[in-house]
Order: structure tokens, then C-alpha cells, then sequence
């Protein structure tokens, strides 16, 4: 058996051989000095607590530099049914009358601004940065980027009629965004306003409340009277105090564009929202595939500012061409740099198919398995529409029988009716799929799906549809092995060549095959086990050997073959769990 002394072990682990020997006292292992010699087994051991040591050091180290950073803001959305109120909400926190100057009440565009509020002990400036997404269903794209860039999502329902279909839209995705989730119940100032009515509803969507003895806030206001504003603002700032958000203002900035539009005197204004580093005025940035250097910068009340740091939302004058909102932005040192990046990524965009997600393939699920499983992700997210609901309750009911301990099933949205565009961008987000029913989706969803990569399959029978669901959590699986046995081969003689020292063999029972696990067995006993490096009959190189013959085997890092060894071959097999 392969052995080494300490001291090379030390040189090769970086260690004094004081600091290994005083690790060896403490396993208990004999030695007489630095030169005594440890067996291979031993030596990985102390590999393996010394990797572990330094990982654990690593990640001491980490949380420690983490823990020096500075706090940031909070960044909010604001979400909920079309005339819930969220404008009024937004208007009422910056004492604007936004409502007012746009068409229908409704917003249409996403723009962000600064509340200060008195700052919670030890949680940070007291500052809170919201973004203004639309709750208006044909704004569900600028919701989504709005959802994806946040840490926290109030979700404004109207205490007088309760959750809507674009409420249960809002959850889906800042739950999709991984944001936390805050309920705002506005218009409580109203005679028909019903709390219970609004906790009940949420219940229906298994979403308990603090009222009713869950974790779920779910908070009564008043956008027009400010009633509950307070205590709204000091749950944003616990929340973010608990999520211990934090940045470093002193690295490289990046973030997000937030909107992008062409003034007709200034020219091409964007909204930023630095979410990493301090950006400042004379900066190069790029975001996608356009770049620019930053002339001038205000903030959401219009006041000049040099720079920015983590958490703030500004605009900015400088692109050269409008930058795509929900796109990242990052600082670059010079306009070389910027007209380089830029360049490199239009050429590879024209030398790929334009579309904006996944090659202009939709994928299948198949494909979605393999992704999840790369990901490690044990959830598969699922969007069902069905033609009625009792057809939606019949197989909300199936897929929940199939989730496992291993596999979950999480539906981020169930609904009567044909998958909708919205659903295509909500599946996007989570790297989900869209199974629809007796209902069949229109072309421009079927387009937006295949532009998207995300997976959309129709059935008209539901045991196919469910089929396929048991075939998505059999993909996600942790497979279960068994060893096999496949042969045994005998050690007739020993030959050193110039590539190693190969052991000539009699195949003794079953087969030795070149992909083969091996084991090499002393007296009974396993002293080695390993890999082939070459398996060959005569003078050939041979996949496999079956029992009866010779030949001649060479294994990886193993030269200490005797006379009698048994060389013993295996492989890895699947056992089926249905």
C-alpha cells in the first residue's frame, strides 16, 4: 500500500510540520518523528480535515467581510390588481398627484424613487427605494423586470373587494423573484371594506396571516388618508433589517436599468438602479449591447447628484442609444473598453439566431428536466390552465398526490382559460413550464413561448398531461445505485514496461470490460480500488475480455500487483424505484 512521510505531506498541504503533527496528535496517530511514514488512508484523512478546516476558515472569512459591509436601502415593488390603489399608495408616499396627470389613473411606464423615514436602530439610513411597476395586466412584462430586482413586494389588495386575478399574478411572480412579500389592504377608509374577507381569500391561495396565527403580514391602509402608512414603511425596514441587506460601495458599480426613453431636448434618459458599488458622473457604463459615458445625474426628486451608491435609483444622461430596460449595467474604465464589450456582444448576437432567450428554440420538457437537474433544482414550476374549473380542481388535486419528499411540485399559477402571454413571461422568470387543458393558446403566445424557451405543451386527455408530470418528477430524482458484479480475473504473472506495470491475467468468471470499476483483492481483502487505464488481448487494445482467456490489465495509479491477486470488475446500476 502507497505510503508518505509527514513532512512531504506537509510540503504538499503548504503546512510548518509542527502544525501537521499536532493535527496527527489530536487523531491519535503514532509517530516518531516528521520522517515516520503515514498510510495513503490515513494521509487522505488529514487531506480531507485539513480541506475542511480551510472551507470552513473560507466561509468564516466571508461572512465576516459581509458583516463590515455597509447596510443599503431596501428596494420595494409595488404590485396589485388594476384600481386597487397602488398609484394612490405610490402618490400618497411621495407626496405627488401622479394619479392625476395620467391617462385612466393608470401608470405607464417604471420609475423609482426615495422615501426617507426614521431609520429603525441599527437597520441602516431609514431609507426605502420603491419601484413603480404598473398593476395593469398589459404592463406584465414591466412588472416582471420591476419583481426581479427587488428584495421586498407589497402586494396592494382593496380591502372592499379582496384578491383578483392580477393579485394572484403580483404573487406568482415576486414569488418567482424570490422577493418577500408584504400585503398592503387598502381602502380600509371604505363602509365595505372587510379585512376578514381579505384574509380569507389569501388563505384560499395557502397564504396564512399574523391575524390568523401564520407569518404572512398582511397590513390595513389607507392610501388617501395615510392611515397604516407607518406601520407599512416600519415593516419594510424589520423586514430588511432581518434579510440584513447589504452592499459594497467601493467595488465596481452595477445594477439595472430601470427605463430607458428619448427626451426631445436632453436625449436618451435612463433610470438606473445601482444595486453594487458607487456610480459616478464621467463613468463608463454598458449595459447590453449599447454603452455610454454618464454627463449628468438626478435623483427621483430632480436634484443634481456627483454620484450614487448602493441602493439609490437615478437618472442619467450619456447612452448614446436607448439601453434595454430590465437589462444590467456595469462600469467600465474607459471607452475602449465600452465600444469593445459592446462590439463583441453584437457580433455574437449576429452570429447566433437573435432570439432574446434561448437560441429561438423552445425548449421541451425534456429539456427543462435537464436544465432543473443541472441547477440541482429539486421544484419543478408549473403554470396549468384548464377550459373549467372543475377540470382545474381535478388536476390540482392529481399533481398534488404526485409531489414527493425529493421532487416538489409548485404551481405558480392555476387558472380557467388559454395560457396568456403573461404566463409566458411568469414561466420565463422561474424557469418554468405552461401545461394547458382542453384550451389551446394563441399564435402569439405559442411565438412568445418559442422566443422565450419556455416549455408549453397542450392535452386533450389527462392522463397524458399527468403522464408527462410523472415523467418530469421521475427526471428529478436522485437516482439510486446498486453495485454489479461483472467478472473476476486472476494475476498469472507481472510485467514492468516503460508505460507502467501491467499484470498479465486470466479472466476467470464473468467478463473485465475497459469502462469496468475495479477492485484488486489480496488474501480476501481489498487493498485497492480504482479504474482500468488499459485493458488488452495480446498485443490489442479490447473493450472487453470474457472468462477463459487472457490478457493483459493496467490500472490507474496501482503497480503493487502480486502473483494470486484477484482483480474483480463491477459497475455502477440503476435500480428502479417505481
Amino acid at each position: 500500500m502507497a505510503k508518505i512521510r509527514i513532512y512531504q505531506l506537509a510540503k504538499e498541504l503548504g503546512m510548518h510540520n509542527d502544525e501537521l503533527l499536532k493535527i496527527l496528535d489530536e487523531m491519535g496517530v503514532a509517530y516518531k518523528s516528521h520522517a515516520s511514514t503515514l498510510e495513503d488512508s490515513t494521509a487522505e484523512t488529514v487531506k480531507e480535515l485539513i480541506g475542511e478546516q480551510k472551507v470552513a476558515a473560507e466561509a468564516q472569512k466571508v461572512a465576516a467581510a459581509r458583516q463590515a459591509l455597509p447596510l443599503r436601502p431596501p428596494v420595494v415593488v409595488i404590485m396589485g390588481h388594476v384600481d386597487h390603489g397602488k398609484t394612490s399608495l405610490l402618490d400618497y408616499l411621495r407626496k405627488s398627484r401622479i394619479a392625476e396627470k395620467e391617462a385612466g389613473g393608470i401608470t405607464q411606464h417604471v420609475g423609482a424613487f426615495e422615501v426617507k423615514t426614521a431609520p429603525r436602530s441599527g437597520a441602516g439610513s431609514g431609507t426605502v427605494v420603491f419601484i413603480d411597476t404598473p398593476g395593469h395586466e398589459a404592463f406584465t412584462s414591466i412588472r416582471q423586470r420591476g419583481a426581479k430586482v427587488a428584495d421586498i413586494a407589497v402586494i396592494v389588495v382593496a380591502a372592499s373587494e379582496g384578491v383578483m386575478p392580477q393579485t394572484k399574478e403580483a404573487i406568482a411572480h415576486a414569488q418567482a423573484a424570490g422577493a418577500k412579500i408584504i400585503f398592503a389592504a387598502n381602502k380600509i377608509d371604505l363602509p365595505n371594506a372587510d379585512m376578514n374577507k381579505v384574509y380569507q381569500d389569501l388563505m384560499q391561495l395557502g397564504i396564512v396571516s399574523v391575524a390568523y396565527g401564520g407569518d404572512a403580514e398582511v397590513l390595513p391602509i389607507s392610501a388617501k388618508t395615510g392611515q397604516g402608512i407607518p406601520e407599512l414603511l416600519e415593516t419594510i425596514l424589520l423586514t430588511a433589517e432581518l434579510e440584513e441587506l447589504r452592499a459594497d460601495p467601493n467595488a465596481e458599480a452595477q445594477g439595472v436599468i430601470i427605463e430607458a426613453r428619448v427626451d426631445k431636448q436632453a436625449g436618451v434618459l435612463a433610470s438606473l438602479l445601482v444595486q453594487q458599488g458607487t456610480l459616478k458622473v464621467g463613468d463608463f457604463v454598458v449595459a447590453g449591447e449599447h454603452w455610454g459615458k454618464l454627463k449628468a445625474m438626478s435623483d427621483s426628486e430632480g436634484a443634481r447628484r456627483s454620484e450614487a451608491g448602493p441602493g439609490s435609483a437615478v437618472q442619467v444622461l450619456g447612452f448614446s442609444d436607448l439601453p434595454i430596460a430590465g437589462d444590467t449595467f456595469t462600469w467600465v474604465p474607459d471607452q475602449v473598453a465600452a465600444k469593445e464589450i459592446t462590439e463583441e456582444r453584437i457580433a455574437e448576437r449576429k452570429g447566433q439566431d437573435t432570439s432574446p432567450s434561448d437560441g429561438g428554440r423552445a425548449r421541451n420538457l425534456v429539456d427543462l428536466m435537464r436544465g432543473m437537474q443541472e441547477a440541482e433544482q429539486k421544484e419543478i414550476n408549473l403554470i396549468l390552465r384548464t377550459d373549467t374549473q372543475g377540470s382545474l380542481e381535478a388536476i390540482q388535486q392529481i399533481l398534488a398526490r404526485e409531489s414527493t419528499e425529493e421532487v416538489r411540485i409548485n404551481l405558480l399559477l392555476a387558472a380557467v382559460g388559454a395560457p396568456s402571454e403573461s404566463d409566458v413571461l411568469l414561466a420565463s422568470t422561474a424557469n418554468g413550464a405552461i401545461l394547458s387543458f382542453s384550451v389551446t393558446p394563441s399564435g402569439s403566445v405559442k411565438k412568445l413561448a418559442e422566443q422565450k424557451g419556455v416549455p408549453l405543451q397542450s392535452f386533450r386527455v389527462i392522463y397524458e398531461l399527468i403522464d408527462e408530470i410523472r415523467k418530469m418528477v421521475k427526471g428529478q430524482r436522485e437516482p439510486v445505485f446498486k453495485e454489479e458484479i461483472l467478472g473476476q480475473a486472476e494475476v498469472r504473472a507481472v510485467f514492468k514496461l516503460s508505460r507502467g506495470v501491467i499484470a498479465g491475467c486470466m479472466v476467470t468468471s464473468g467478463k473485465i470490460t475497459r469502462s469496468s470499476d475495479m477492485r484488486v483483492l489480496r488474501k480476501g481483502k481489498e487493498i485497492w480500488h480504482g479504474k482500468i487505464e488499459g485493458l488488452k488481448r495480446v498485443k490489442d487494445d479490447v473493450r472487453e475480455v470474457a472468462q477463459g482467456f487472457e490478457c493483459g490489465i493496467l490500472l490507474e495509479g496501482f503497480t503493487e500487483f502480486q502473483e494470486g491477486d484477484i482483480l474483480e470488475a463491477s459497475q455502477q446500476v440503476e435500480v428502479a424505484t417505481d
